[in-house]
């Protein structure tokens, strides 16, 4: 455990170095809080790091395995797993270390889980200027459960995407709209999943903080991303349209212990004809990201930073909560949001532990091959913080209309 012990120590130093960038730790004793706090959570991580989940036996090592037996890089000409060529980058780059790939492929998602506590951090740093109040969104998103599992005892890599799409949220809040296209296009290229938040850029465009001089970014940075695979000998269309040939990778039943509405349907009596409420699902994730957009789009002259911040907790939450075949980590970027949401809008405190709880019971049930609770009391549970969210998302609204002229201050 010694390799384990020092890429911890590694990026335990490199947590607490960006936080000390933020300018949050002025004082000695937000200093001392702060080393505390990050080797806590660093320390929770070593401990997870031996740990192999069926993903990491039957997957995530074989594929590193198989780098290795076919020439490294020169294999990414051949298709492999069902991530897209980013992750395979690094897959392929672990097959020449002397380490063992379990520990290289947690280090990788727990680096970003840095880079998410980060993005966090300085969104919530554009409203607070207290130091107490950004070491805390720091810390707290390194210590949140699913954010502890999902990484350093699963070896899944969602922190990836997530950390990309919530560092572009804040480029755009900071006036850098190059930059936040090529945070979202990068976690796009990542994973599918960045779907769940991609909408709230339609929202920066309505705003202005995004021009449509600025959407060329988004594919130009894709293309860029795929092009090693291309130069391995990788047909270009292959690259770019991947996640279209992936799409029967993700199953075919309603749920896949995950709290979206479909956990209410029993799993042990599947309907006859699931394609009818797998095509309805996907009819309502749709008309609820368009009434959502719709609303921005009405409100755009009168749009603040929170509006646009609780728009993509709403945007995270229920596209997810409706669709179909959802797995058990794709709430995964909602639990972060409405944790950095709970800090700006204290209306939605309850937001994120309702939101984590249901997470929790998906994780539970996959890790464990049982339930710790009936999967539809997590549904319920985001039910509720959807209509948090919703609420305050309404009432903010309604301000703005009687508030004058649009603006987008974030210092509250």
């Amino acid at each position: 455990m010694v390799f384990p012990l020092i890429i911890t120590t590694i990026e335990a130093a490199f947590a607490f170095f960006l936080l000390y960038r933020t300018g949050a730790l002025t004082r000695f004793r937000h200093i001392a809080v702060s080393a505390a706090l990050i080797c806590t959570a660093f320390l929770i991580r070593y401990l997870f790091l031996p740990v192999e989940t069926a993903d990491y036996q039957d997957f995530l090592t074989r594929w590193v395995a198989w780098f290795s037996e076919n020439g490294g890089f020169s294999a990414l000409k051949n298709p492999i797993g069902n991530y897209n060529i980013p992750y395979l980058y690094c897959l392929a780059a672990f097959s020449y270390l002397p380490a063992k790939d379990l520990y290289l492929i947690k280090a990788l998602s727990e680096f970003f889980d840095i880079i998410l506590a980060y993005s966090v951090c300085s969104i919530v740093s554009l409203f607070h200027k207290n130091s107490w109040i950004r070491i805390g969104a720091f810390s707290l998103v390194l210590l949140w459960p699913t954010v502890l599992l999902n990484g350093a005892y699963w070896g899944q890599c969602d922190s990836i995407y997530t950390a990309l799409a919530l560092l572009g949220i804040y480029c755009a809040l900071s006036d850098k709209p190059v930059r936040s296209m090529i945070c979202i296009a990068l976690s796009f290229s990542f994973k599918l999943q960045a779907v769940f938040i991609m909408p709230v850029w339609a929202v920066f465009l309505f705003c202005g903080i995004i021009k449509w001089k600025h959407i060329p970014v988004f594919p130009l940075t894709y293309v860029i991303t795929v092009l090693p695979a291309v130069l391995a000998g990788r047909p270009f269309i292959d690259t770019i349209t991947l996640y279209f040939n992936q799409m029967d990778s993700i199953g075919t039943g309603l749920n896949y212990n995950s709290p979206s509405v479909f956990s209410f349907w029993d799993h042990k009596s599947p309907p006859a004809d699931p394609s009818v409420l797998t095509n309805l699902g996907i009819a309502l994730a749709f008309v609820f990201m368009a009434a959502v957009l719709f609303i921005c789009f009405l409100y755009r002259k009168k749009l603040t930073a929170k509006h646009i911040l609780l728009a993509a907790a709403v945007l995270a939450t229920g596209i997810p909560f409706l669709l179909p075949r959802m797995h058990d980590r794709y709430f995964f970027p909602a639990d972060v949001l409405t944790l950095c949401l709970a800090f700006i809008v204290p209306e939605t405190a309850p937001c994120p532990v309702l939101t984590v709880f249901a997470s929790f019971l998906a994780y539970y049930a996959y890790l464990n091959m049982r339930y710790l609770l009936v999967m539809k009391y997590g549904a319920f549970a985001l039910i509720l913080s959807l209509i948090l969210l919703i609420a305050a998302f309404i009432v903010m609204l309604r301000q703005a209309k009687s508030s004058g002229p649009a603006r987008l201050e974030k210092y509250s």
